[in-house]
């Protein structure tokens, strides 16, 4: 008897996903424009300008100094609770877990899963380019200065540019980024940049980074959510990739649970002729072998053998004690005595 597979929790995910298998017409993938391209081309610019006033000591390191002694933690220290708690809006763990949530429900309702990918491309590339950013000028932090007017560049650092301001940037800024509509898309895109500037305000506000360090991490969070159409092709082929390893998948599955189990034969067992009273008999003999005498033993019996249990009980007749010769049976005469000798 075969029964049919329970379907897993996959199966599920796919088949909600096979309700509409084309991505619905409303939803428009955005290309590298030529406004785009020079958005682009003007950030990269400010990005480099950025660094080169930092690495050569100008006005902006003199302006990162006089904010860290003006030490705005202890100026309005009656927010700094709520400081604590906004930062966290550009750390990557917990704002990448809401996104994630977000988009995967987008994926779901949208039956694509080009959200996620988009996602995860914007993710990777910031840990790429501001990672090896970070670690390759290797400035020190306003809480870690060596030197007063100095750009602490080079001395083994990691916070330049700011990793919480470009993150918050990516991780909202992709919201605005997938909108479906131009409305929302100008929605998101406010709203985004008013968190990520926040978040680059407050790690300003706790001492943790220099205000270069915020207008850098700003500028390459930007950079990469306007370089995301360049790797939009390679986004659409991950997904062709992941559908197709999909039906491949299903139908393997399918073609397991069809295909029945091969059954093995199970031989008859062997009729045997009963055996007749005297056929038993000579069966018992060539059993135990030649007798005595070729008489049959007294303890086998022809029939069949019971238990002792079975046996049905068997009351003894007349006395079990062995027979006496020189007992007196009463009734009879006594017979005649010595006489003792020696009178």
């Amino acid at each position: 008897m075969r029964t049919e597979r329970e379907p897993t929790r996959l199966d599920r995910v796919f088949a909600r996903l096979d309700r509409e298998p084309e991505r619905p017409a409303h939803l428009n993938v955005p290309r590298m424009s030529r406004h785009r391209i020079a958005l682009f081309s003007g950030a990269l610019a400010f990005y480099l300008a950025i660094v080169w006033l930092v690495v050569t000591t100008s006005w902006l390191v003199r302006l990162d100094w006089q904010v860290m002694f003006f030490r705005p933690y202890q100026q309005w220290a009656s927010i700094h609770w709520f400081v604590d708690y906004y930062v966290v809006l550009g750390q990557r763990g917990p704002t990448a877990v809401m996104v994630a949530a977000w988009l995967g429900w987008r994926s779901w309702r949208q039956h694509t899963v080009r959200p996620l990918l988009t996602l995860a491309t914007a993710l990777l590339l910031l840990n790429i380019t501001v990672g090896a950013a970070k670690y390759g000028m290797g400035r020190l932090g306003p809480h870690y200065a060596t030197v007063i007017g100095s750009n602490e560049m080079g001395m083994g650092g990691d916070i330049f540019p700011s990793g919480h301001t470009a993150n918050a940037v990516v991780t909202w800024g992709i919201l605005a980024y997938l909108a479906s509509t131009p409305r929302a898309r100008r929605w998101l895109s406010a709203v985004s940049a008013v968190t990520s500037l926040g978040v680059g305000m407050a790690t300003v506000y706790l001492g943790t980074h220099w205000l270069s360090d915020v207008l850098l991490g700003w500028t390459a969070g930007l950079l990469i959510l306007l370089a995301l159409p360049w790797f939009e092709t390679l986004i659409a082929r991950t997904e062709a990739y992941a559908f197709s390893l999909r039906d491949r998948w299903r139908s393997r599955e399918g073609a397991s649970a069809k295909a029945p189990a091969p059954v093995t034969p199970v031989p008859a067992p062997a009729r045997l002729k009963p055996l007749t009273a005297p056929q038993n008999e000579t069966a018992a003999r060539e059993a135990i072998g030649p007798t005595r005498g070729g008489r049959t033993p007294l303890h086998l019996a022809p029939g069949p053998h019971t238990s002792r249990s079975e046996r049905t009980p068997v009351t003894p007749t007349g006395s079990r004690r062995p027979p006496q010769t020189e007992r007196i049976v009463r009734g009879t005469p006594a017979p005649a005595t010595r006489p003792l000798a020696g009178g």
